[in-house]
């Protein structure tokens, strides 16, 4: 065999120093990432932190202005055409025309890749069925509940499946139905070959679907890994404590911080509170203590760091608030391979 032959196949995204500046504002500063192919690859980040910029440089939606960065094998800013036949993408809001039925969408956009008009017309029909969307083929999209354009965005984004699919938020605001149905759709795609680069704000989404996962802040890879080991990058343990009385919390507070030695971080559950723990060891006195102080306990439970716990250890926020669902795959993956 020859030495290409030997040598593995580039990863589906690769940057180094990458930056993109508006004016004065620098949004993004000198992210590198390497991306492998196949599963999903989770990008956290809050609000402004750099994650949807990215993502559109990476699609060539933007340009770049400086460093580098490859995809799929293929420089961004010098194979811009290479780059966009192998990727897909959808954004936050759904970019379907609202006049259209979902047949007439996925239809219309099949005709543009090449299809007949038999095989397009199946296609459609293929996805509608896929993603739960049989029913409402006929129904305009501007008569569709939110997670039903999601969906159908996404559809959209693969009727010719793509090796390589950008998610930017792709949840934001669906209902837990909904956002469980989409996460069905993205491990579809994965057990069908794509790769998914899948940037998000819910904390259960990466923690559920992605393999690895950078943490963005201030334009800026602050932390990378899997979730295991950001998880124990912030400590060994967690403990978590709820209290029988509210007015009580403030008096557990202070004593775990004296017996545990760490910072008490009070949960919007005005009944509990969590401590980040480094050696478990330590808290087998702390729940004598609460005893003894005559503060009553309803839950006390040592486990591991949360990713919330991570996402507010690294960025000094709280990720925002989520929800969580559940349906069916068997349909859709027939369809994404």
């Amino acid at each position: 065999m020859t030495g290409s032959e030997l040598s593995p196949p580039a990863p589906a995204i690769e940057t180094r120093g990458l930056i993109k500046r508006f004016g004065d504002t620098v949004a993004v500063n000198g992210v590198d990432l390497v991306v492998p192919r196949g599963g999903v690859y989770g990008v956290l980040g809050p609000n402004g932190a750099g994650k949807t910029t990215t993502i559109r440089m990476l699609a060539t939606l933007l340009p770049i202005d400086g460093g580098s960065a490859s995809v799929l094998g293929h420089d961004v800013a010098s194979e811009p055409e290479m780059v966009r036949q192998k990727v897909a993408m959808t954004g936050q809001f759904a970019s379907l025309d609202e006049d259209l039925t979902g047949m007439e969408n996925l239809n219309l956009l099949a005709r543009l890749y090449g299809y007949s008009r038999s095989a397009a017309r199946a296609r459609a029909m293929q996805l509608l069925d896929a993603f739960g969307l049989t029913d409402a083929a006929k129904r305009q999209v501007k008569h569709f509940s939110g997670g039903m354009r999601r969906r159908l965005d996404i559809a959209a984004s693969i009727i010719v499946t793509p090796e390589l699919i950008f998610l930017d938020e792709p949840t934001t605001g669906l209902d837990p139905r909904s956002r469980n149905h989409v996460w069905e759709i993205v491990r579809a795609l994965v057990a069908g070959g794509t790769t998914v680069l899948l940037t998000t704000q819910y904390l259960d989404e990466a923690d559920q679907l992605a393999d690895r996962i950078a943490v963005i802040d201030h334009g800026k890879v602050i932390a990378e890994g899997t979730t295991g080991q950001l998880k124990a990058s912030v400590g060994s343990g967690a403990l978590h404590v709820r209290v029988s009385e509210p007015a009580q919390r403030a008096d557990a507070a202070q004593l775990l911080d004296r017996v545990l030695g760490v910072e008490i971080v009070l949960e919007s559950d005005p009944a509990a509170l969590t401590a980040r723990v480094n050696d478990p060891a330590t808290v087998g006195a702390a729940l004598p203590a609460l005893h003894d102080a005559g503060i009553s306990v309803t839950t006390f439970a040592l486990g591991q760091p949360s990713l919330d716990e991570v996402f507010l250890a690294l960025t000094g926020k709280h990720a925002e608030p989520e929800t969580n669902g559940s349906s069916e795959t068997s349909t859709a993956e027939e369809a994404l391979r």
